[in-house]
């Protein structure tokens, strides 16, 4: 079983606040959970390939493509609701 001190330890590591109950129950859930990998790393999965995902689907996103703009920059200034300014759009200040 995990000690007291462990634990304290990967909660730190996790940046996690635990309370004195909190140690106490989670030294013995993770304990659980530790064992139970050793009982996976017994497996012999040394012929099995290696999966990322199951459900068979394919990335759908398209590839990027650079494509002339089908807007002139004038078209796209006088789309603009903000006040335009020699070619540019004028924003308010950055507050500080």
């Amino acid at each position: 079983m995990l000690s007291e001190e462990d634990v304290r330890h990967i909660a730190k590591l996790a940046r996690i606040a635990l309370s004195d109950e909190d140690v106490s129950k989670f030294a013995k859930r993770l304990s659980v959970v530790l064992d139970y990998m050793d009982i996976l790393n017994e497996c012999d999965v040394s012929e099995v390939e290696g999966t990322n995902q199951v459900t068979g689907l394919e990335n759908v996103c398209d590839k990027d493509e650079v494509v002339k703009s089908q807007s002139s920059p004038e078209e796209l200034l006088a789309c603009s609701e903000l006040p335009v300014d020699s070619n540019q759009i004028r924003v308010l200040p950055a507050i500080k």
